[in-house]
């Protein structure tokens, strides 16, 4: 008898093998992979590299989709904005990719529009930004302002008793828009025009001491200064090393970043940095099975007990399982259909939560606040309920009559009070 159930055992082994290999006897569905691997930014976007991998290979597991294998065509733009330009138009012409997962700043993401829009390609971009964009062909899978910005600065302001704000950015698009918003929403809440600093400084900024010296000196008056930061990249190093050297405690002045998580955190010595902050819509230290689960997944896939995750990886999760859904709905991994299906598809974060993609093309997310701990992970201090991405922010007069809607109005840019489309074609 066990013979005859070895035999049995042996033959459904084989049939569930041969029906994988069936499964995947296709030509391969080509994605591509459009981060930098080296330059200013790779601090942050090998991991995202790193990630898309792992999500391909999951996936082949399974069988890949649509009965064919899937394959990563990665490309590195090199931190150079130009270049990703080249890059992704390599990735649709040359490659012929069906998607796209890529971009970590602004300025990379506004190089790429025009090509993708040009070429109909599909991108899924997924870092937090600055808002005021809604491209019929890019999924938003990292937060908008309304997701990171201002849920943040309201922290900062209610439970710090934050009352002059030092704004220190990386000097392009995200950070002078984000900071734009933010002035006008402290402004309305009456804060003067003089308790508000803004600073912006290149990529790969080094010598912060009088940067550092200047928000010091903002707190002569006896006020509380907080610092926000949207420092991208490794000048992030640089600052907060500043920081420990002039001898400033989050207790002293604490900062609120947006593009620091684990990974920059890594390479930092993080004793002096002890609560200090940061936003953002996941942690590692986020406590739910879905999180455990892709933890134990992503050391095992990349091969170090000591790499971490972060939040960009979350967004690069979700999306590549929306578009997955999307085309398995669809049936097709043709574009036009799978933008179609992409609306409403609903797949899990790591939260424990439900990201939904939204008529503007972005997502619904939750808002966390973490404070730095002594081994790089964050304490979780503050989390909401999944908050709706806002493509156009209520805090610009002019993006307050804006709104975005691909399935229902076939545009990204509507003027609520004229009632009509302002242009379908991203501003670049």
């Amino acid at each position: 008898m066990m013979n005859k159930l070895s035999a049995m055992l042996a033959l459904t082994t084989a049939m569930a093998l041969a029906t994988g290999a069936m499964a995947q006897d296709g030509e391969p569905i080509k994605i591509g992979v459009l981060h930098s691997l080296s330059g200013t930014m790779a601090i942050s976007e090998t991991t995202l590299k790193d990630t898309v991998l792992m999500m391909v290979e999951r996936q082949n597991a399974k069988g890949g989709l649509l009965g064919r294998p899937l394959e990563a065509v990665v490309v590195d733009p090199a931190s150079d904005w130009p270049l990703f330009a080249e890059k992704a138009r390599e990735l649709l012409t040359v490659s012929e990719v069906d998607a796209i997962f890529g971009c970590w700043t602004s300025v990379s993401r506004k190089s790429v529009l025009p090509v993708i829009e040009e070429l109909n390609g599909l991108l899924f971009y997924p870092v937090q930004y600055e808002g005021e964009e809604s491209s019929r062909n890019v999924i938003y899978t990292g937060a908008a302002p309304n997701q990171q910005a201002i849920p943040a600065v309201d922290y900062m302001a209610e439970e710090l008793g934050v009352e002059k704000w030092a704004l220190l950015g990386t000097d392009y698009v995200y950070p002078r828009t984000t900071n734009n918003i933010l002035g006008a929403y402290l402004k309305g809440k009456g804060v003067a025009e003089g308790d508000i600093f803004v600073n912006y400084t290149p990529f790969g900024h080094s010598d912060w001491s009088k940067i550092v010296a200047d928000v010091v000196a903002l707190g002569a008056d006896g006020k509380k200064v907080g610092v926000v930061s949207t420092i991208n990249g490794d000048a992030n190093v640089g600052f907060y090393k500043e920081l420990a050297a002039a001898g400033v405690s989050a207790d002293d002045i604490p900062v609120m970043a947006f593009s620091v998580g684990e990974e920059e955190l890594a390479g930092l010595d993080t004793a002096n940095l002890v609560g200090h902050l940061a936003a953002w819509n996941y942690f590692q230290t986020a406590e739910s099975d879905a999180n455990t689960a892709f933890i134990e997944e992503w050391k095992t896939f990349i091969g170090d007990d000591d790499r971490v995750t972060n939040d960009p990886m979350e967004a690069t999760v979700i999306g590549f399982n929306a578009w997955v859904a999307a085309v398995e709905k669809a049936g097709t991994t043709d574009v036009d259909p799978v933008l179609d299906a992409l609306v409403g598809v609903e797949v899990p974060n790591l939260t424990g939560g439900t990201a939904t993609v939204l008529p503007n093309h972005h997502l619904t997310k939750p808002v966390l606040i973490g404070e730095i701990r002594e081994d790089g992970q964050f304490d979780i201090v503050s989390q909401t309920e999944p908050v709706p991405g806002d493509a156009w922010t209520d805090f610009l007069p002019e993006s307050a009559k804006l709104e975005a809607d691909w399935p229902g109005k076939d545009c990204g840019m509507f003027n609520t009070q004229t009632n009509a489309c302002v242009q379908v074609q991203s501003n670049y």
